[in-house]
């Protein structure tokens, strides 16, 4: 006979029975919870003598395990091309992750910070964009009625010259270059998931105390 029997201070939370004869008497079965319930109090205690109750936070050394769910449409975004992508991701932050075909990304590593990174790479790739988010982007490239920038790893959005600032702008030029980091605020997505970003509205909001997404 093997019979499990898990459980807390308050009661049983699950039995496991596996058995190699025909079946067990009443006796034995009760004979076998109460043993179980003796065992487990006196773990439990010595539990408690050790730690009262579970810290806020684990040991920043200590191994982690996250979970995320992300769009399964969004899976080949994040894998990349023969693996390029998760394989930057996983060696950039030291950490490993599994996706499988629901979409669920587990992300495992030895460091908090490498992890917590991973994380952000994840969720910033695969995010939805969001209208209204101001987001911190790259110039990836200038025109002369905009600046394209990379508000996600992969996804552009158009600044026309409009929206670079308050006033007149002469030249794109004048306000960013390319590579340069700029925050801006997602003011539109079109029928065909354009992008229209406005780097004026960014500045207004975060003038008035509003916070910076990804």
């Amino acid at each position: 006979m093997d019979f499990k029997i898990a459980g807390t201070g308050k009661g049983v939370t699950g039995i496991q029975l596996d058995l190699k004869i025909d079946g067990i008497n009443e006796e034995i079965i009760r004979g076998t919870l109460e043993q179980a319930k003796e065992a487990r109090l006196n773990l439990l205690r010595s539990m408690l003598s050790a730690i009262q109750r579970p810290r806020k936070e684990i040991s920043p050394h200590a191994p982690r395990l996250v979970r995320r769910q992300i769009d399964p449409s969004k899976i080949g975004l994040l894998i990349g091309p023969g693996g390029k992508t998760i394989r930057a991701i996983q060696e950039e932050t030291k950490t490993t992750l599994d996706v499988d075909d629901s979409g669920w990304v587990t992300i495992s590593g030895f460091d908090a910070a490498g992890v917590e990174d991973a994380v952000a790479r994840v969720e910033a790739l695969t995010e939805e964009i969001k209208v209204g988010k101001i987001y911190n982007g790259t110039v990836s490239s200038v025109k002369d009625f905009g600046a394209f920038i990379e508000i996600v790893p992969g996804k552009d959005g158009l600044c026309h010259i409009s929206e670079l600032a308050d006033g007149f702008v002469k030249s794109v030029s004048e306000i960013c270059k390319e590579g340069d980091k700029v925050q801006v605020k997602v003011i539109a997505v079109d029928d065909q998931n354009r992008v229209k970003l406005s780097r004026k509205a960014a500045l207004a909001e975060l003038a008035g105390g509003g916070d910076a997404g990804t």
